[in-house]
């Protein structure tokens, strides 16, 4: 038993002690006692009455003083306050945690009551539907939200698969909404920016139907002439040589289709060079421009190199030189005959320029922000008429990237075309600088 019980026994002991004895004096045993317990029962009354204001008015009243009993009763109190104020410390501090780490997510966060009245939102809210923390609070989700789609999935109840609608702040924007009931009949609303992966999808359907369709049509000869072949008992040497070449024509088309679809698989995969080397580009533009003048062949094209000799890049052989190719090769396919093409190489306020110039037809300013993307084609027929993929530009789009460099174009129908690459002066490399290092 608690030593305090014990005092307060010994304490009534010794009043009916004392009341016995004055009750022997006096001869006035219930009198003596009465003043006795009743002393003592005052003093209990009054701790109670203390205790009493106290419970009514905590706020304003501190937990009283006492001795005894009633002294350990409240330094029990001031325990179980002290206790009760760390616990709720540490929740105010766990959900200042949590409202600081939602607040910081891209992703919309919004909690709601039973009665789809909002109780919290972070700022991700604000920017994708337009709630805004804590001058919305206790509004009606619907109020807010009043599109037609987004009222039926909030009333059907069944949140297995989330909604994807137009974000109702930003009508450009698409976002996946996902609801998920907790606690006293709640609700917590997050919602995703799903915009650029519904961009990605579409490009990944369109690629895929493009590469369908460009491979189609060779398989398509190549399938045709096979059963031409076939089908006849005897074929003449000058058609079967016909045949094969058109054959081998597609079968290379289609080589270069897929050699152009892997190289570019392997630019948007590949991770970032670890170990790039010193390009001579004057010595690499002089091997292109060979190629180039083979590739020409009887329309004898004027190509002609101005490189500055001392100018050097730091970047992969290997994908620059497939991005100066198509360049450079796509200045001959698309030049008349007998056309210049000319090849530059220079230095600018501490960037390195490459640029071909052609003096083919030129391309119309509409189609200029759609060159580098795949399988875009200003003029279908003359582009596989030429030999071309498609991919070419978007390759070079990809390695630039890959260089911190950049792709500008300028062109005009009837007066040629310019394709410029310019690389930032971190990549590029005097012949003295690296003669100095070695």
């Amino acid at each position: 038993m608690h030593p305090s019980f014990w005092r307060e026994i010994w304490i009534l002991f010794w009043i009916a002690l004392a009341s016995l004895l004055f009750g022997l004096i006096s001869d006035r045993y219930f009198i003596a006692a009465a003043i006795g317990f009743g002393i003592y029962i005052a003093v209990q009354i009054r701790h109670l009455n203390s205790l009493h204001r106290w419970l009514l008015n905590r706020t304003q009243v501190e937990i009283p003083e006492a001795e005894g009993l009633w002294g350990d009763v409240f330094n029990e109190i001031r325990k179980l306050m002290k206790q009760t104020e760390r616990r709720q410390d540490q929740l105010a501090g766990m959900v200042e945690r949590f409202q600081s780490a939602a607040s910081a997510m891209p992703d919309a966060v919004v909690i709601v009551t039973e009665r789809d009245e909002i109780e919290w939102a972070n700022r991700a809210a604000g920017r994708l539907f337009g709630i805004h923390y804590p001058s919305d609070h206790g509004m009606r989700l619907g109020n807010l939200l009043r599109d037609p789609e987004f009222a039926r999935y909030l009333a059907i109840a069944e949140y297995a698969e989330p909604l994807e609608m137009a974000s109702p702040n930003q009508p450009d924007s698409t976002v996946a909404i996902q609801i998920i009931p907790f606690g006293a009949r709640q609700k917590l609303i997050l919602a995703r920016d799903i915009t650029r992966l519904q961009r990605l999808e579409q490009m990944r359907r369109h690629f895929v139907a493009n590469v369908s369709h460009e491979l189609r049509t060779p398989i398509t000869v190549l399938s045709g002439f096979v059963e031409t072949l076939l089908s006849q008992p005897q074929v003449r040497a000058e058609e079967l040589r016909k045949h094969l070449t058109t054959m081998q024509n597609q079968s290379l088309r289609m080589q270069r289709l897929v050699d152009d679809l892997l190289t570019l698989s392997k630019l948007e995969t590949a991770p970032p060079h670890r170990r790039e080397e010193t390009i001579d580009v004057p010595a690499l533009l002089n091997a292109i421009k060979e190629q180039a003048e083979i590739i020409s062949g009887d329309n004898k094209h004027r190509i002609t190199l101005e490189a500055d000799v001392g100018l050097k890049l730091l970047g992969s052989r290997e994908e620059l030189q497939s991005a100066f190719s198509n360049l450079v090769n796509n200045a001959v396919r698309y030049t008349p005959s007998g056309g210049d093409i000319r090849l530059l190489w220079w230095q600018q306020d501490n960037s390195a320029y490459f640029a071909v110039t052609d003096t083919g037809e030129g391309i119309a300013r509409e189609h200029l922000p759609y060159l580098t993307e795949r399988f875009y084609r200003v003029d279908s027929a003359r582009s596989r008429a030429s030999g071309g993929t498609g991919l070419g530009l978007s390759i070079v789009k990809h390695v630039l990237l890959r260089h911190d460099a950049q792709l500008t174009i300028d062109s005009e129908p009837g007066k040629g075309s310019t394709f410029t690459c310019v690389f930032p002066a971190a990549r590029v490399v005097r012949a003295e600088a690296s003669s100095a290092r070695a």
